[in-house]
């Protein structure tokens, strides 16, 4: 398998939204270099993973910058991002007649991956 150069990674767990929703904003800006992203992100009508995204793609370049002070960050592109499901929040609400509803409350993992690409 092929080596890859990972220039630096960010991972946010316990998201409390559904990994179906949050797949659908990280499909957007997989494989897209991060000024890009970052674009897509802030004009994207699912604002509430939308935001997160953002704030985790941001948190992945500043850790690239701590790990390589003089990197370009025009050259970083998200190589990977992957969206797990986390455990799920079980609920009960009051029913008629004595009984009980379950509610599910769904959680994420976000784990996003930069690598840098020489030559635009």
């Amino acid at each position: 398998m092929e080596e890859k150069n990972i220039v630096s990674q960010a991972i946010v767990r316990h998201v409390r939204i559904s990994s179906q929703k949050c797949r659908l904003v990280a499909d957007l800006i997989r494989d897209r270099y991060v000024g890009e992203a970052l674009t897509i992100l802030q004009f994207s009508k699912k604002k509430k993973i939308s935001a997160l995204l953002e704030k985790l793609v941001r948190s992945a370049i500043a850790n690239a910058q701590l790990k390589e002070p003089d990197l370009d960050v025009d050259n970083l592109y998200i190589n990977t991002i992957m969206v797990d499901r986390g455990p799920t929040w079980k609920r009960f609400r009051a029913a008629p007649m004595g009984r009980s509803l379950r509610i599910l409350k769904p959680t994420s993992h976000v784990r996003i991956k930069l690598e840098e690409r020489k030559g635009r």
